[in-house]
């Protein structure tokens, strides 16, 4: 049986927990217990390439289980793609429903430096990221997570206002594209990346005039590299907490799943199968079973070769840490 509310948030306070979280943990509580009244499915899935086409992502996804995947949109090493594929993009609409992939989500490409202080380089990282929201927009994609950037040198400050001022510029480009949004990545925090904290994520958002059009996107090696202890209740809880008084739970709208080869608040962001790093499997379980993510899609973006085999493993292993079996995709059950 669960604890009662009221146990629970003693439990909290005897920790340390604050009055404002006290009540936070309360309400939630109740939220997450009307909520888990009706058995949803969990939408787990991993990124997928997209080669002979975008839609076939849907293809590898669906042979591996999963309900849910991540793409590229084009080629992630290429600042200018291809024109968009009409027939393709008519191929996703129809095959998504068929493959029973409940979820889709776009990752811009690793080029896009929204914070450099280097003017020609920030005018291209915004064309380029007008093109990935066209693109998402062109495959119904509703989330396109971004790396918000290095400022090089620049300092934080800078690199935020720079960041702001592309998505408003960015935004006032793309008034076709405003169900698309742009999922700001929670990053580890190497070098003069901006991202290392749900602070420095809220810092940006405030400063976009059409805020309903950002949200962010919590990595897990990311989070652990950056110093959230993912390991224990307390630093899970200690995590929820911050997120609530900077941005708020809804923020959050995708999660990566990676277990880190690097040690907690080291920064390095380098990302290993599931239950093999320093996060280890109990980090994930709770996420996995905390209803406060219901409907929020897990994608792996861990090491592989192109016959999925490390997928299977990896989301299998998710799987054998959900509590309530009726939650796991039927594509990822033992008797599919």
């Amino acid at each position: 049986m669960p604890r009662s509310t009221t146990a629970e948030t003693l439990a909290f306070i005897g920790r340390g927990g604050t009055l404002a979280a006290t009540v936070f943990y309360a309400k939630n509580r109740r939220q997450r217990q009307q909520r888990d009244q009706t058995v949803t499915h969990l939408l787990l899935g991993a990124h997928m390439s997209i080669a002979g086409g975008v839609s076939q992502a849907l293809d590898r996804a669906a042979s591996v289980g999963s309900n849910a995947v991540q793409v590229f949109t084009k080629n992630n090493r290429q600042w200018k793609g291809p024109a968009i594929d009409g027939e393709d993009a008519a191929r996703w609409s129809q095959e998504k429903p068929a493959q029973h992939i409940c979820a889709a989500v776009s990752h811009a490409s690793y080029l896009i430096n929204l914070a450099s202080p280097k003017d020609d380089l920030w005018e291209k990282s915004c064309r380029a990221h007008i093109d990935e929201l066209r693109r998402a927009h062109a495959y119904a994609i509703p989330h396109v997570v971004l790396h918000p950037g290095a400022h090089t040198g620049s300092g934080s400050e800078e690199g935020i206002r720079r960041v702001a001022e592309a998505l408003n510029r960015i935004h006032a480009e793309t008034p076709e594209c405003d169900g698309t949004l742009t999922l700001l990545e929670l990053m580890a925090g190497q070098g003069t990346t901006l991202g290392r904290s749900f602070a420095e994520l809220r810092a940006i958002i405030k400063q976009v005039d059409d805020s309903s059009r950002v949200a962010i996107c919590a990595d897990t090696c990311h989070a652990f590299a950056a110093g959230y202890d993912l390991r224990s209740q307390d630093g899970y809880d200690a995590m929820l907490e911050e997120l609530e008084q900077e941005l708020g739970l809804e923020a959050l709208k995708v999660w990566h799943f990676n277990d880190s080869k690097g040690a907690l608040g080291s920064h390095v962001d380098r990302h290993t199968h599931i239950g093999e790093g320093e996060i280890g499997e109990d980090g994930f379980g709770r996420i996995l079973n905390d209803a406060h993510w219901q409907g929020i899609p897990m994608l792996l973006e861990t090491p592989k070769e192109d016959d999925l085999a490390e997928d299977v493993k990896n989301l299998r292993r998710l799987c054998a840490l959900v509590d309530d079996a009726d939650r796991i995709p039927p594509g990822l059950r033992d008797d599919a």
